[in-house]
């Protein structure tokens, strides 16, 4: 076999260098960060779901418990632990969270350890984190438009999982995962925070007007 004269690699060395992998390795600085992020904000929903898992089986079991959470009659979990929504899909919600945020830690330590994932894994991650941003803003409205109450470790949760869909997708777009065109992965590139700040400044706008009266009574 016969080497590049100029650079010492055989043709087919030249070919796998020419050649782009579907993602590149995770060793960079910015990808060791998303890697945490997979990781705190995984680990964020696992607490969250075992904590509000708990307190679901006490207040099945005994009816005049009370969850540490309530702390007024907005912020009540039993409240929004006893509504319907709390159990969208024939069992409680946490069950959901107890099943998905540890593969998501997983993950996370994966590309801590040097993993690399295909196109369709990241796309399938991808879906997987929307599928939870949008569950968490649907819980949100019911919470403040038809079970008038909060439950703070939900918020928690919310919070958690709206950084892990848009980090998530903005690897994706960054690293020609999700095609777009160039003025706009620079913008993410750039601008990666204003998303989520935006998306969590118009949570709390929301709950703050919807119990506004509320708010002012504690001044």
């Amino acid at each position: 076999m016969t080497s590049d004269t100029t650079t010492g690699a055989t043709p087919r060395q030249r070919d796998r260098r020419s050649t782009p992998p579907d993602t590149p390795a995770p060793t960079a600085t910015a990808s060791r960060a998303f890697a945490w992020l997979l990781i705190v904000t995984g680990m964020l929903g696992i607490l969250v779901s075992c904590v509000i898992t708990v307190d679901k089986i006490q207040l099945v079991q005994n009816p005049d418990f009370s969850p540490s959470c309530n702390l007024s009659p907005v912020l009540s979990c039993t409240d929004v632990m006893r509504s319907a929504q709390a159990s969208v899909f024939g069992f409680p919600n946490p069950l959901l969270g107890l099943a998905a945020y540890p593969v998501v830690v997983t993950i996370g330590g994966a590309l801590l350890a040097g993993a690399r994932f295909r196109r369709w894994f990241w796309l399938g991650l991808n879906v997987g984190t929307l599928f939870g941003a949008g569950f968490c803003m649907w819980l949100m409205s019911q919470a403040l438009y038809e079970i008038g109450a909060l439950c703070l470790w939900c918020c928690l949760a919310w919070a958690a999982t709206i950084a892990m869909f848009w980090y998530t997708t903005a690897r994706n777009l960054t690293h020609g995962v999700i095609r777009a065109p160039r003025a706009v992965v620079a913008g993410v590139l750039e601008f990666h925070w204003v998303v989520p700040l935006t998306w969590y400044l118009a949570i709390v706008m929301l709950i703050a007007t919807r119990w506004w009266d509320y708010w002012r009574s504690l001044l």
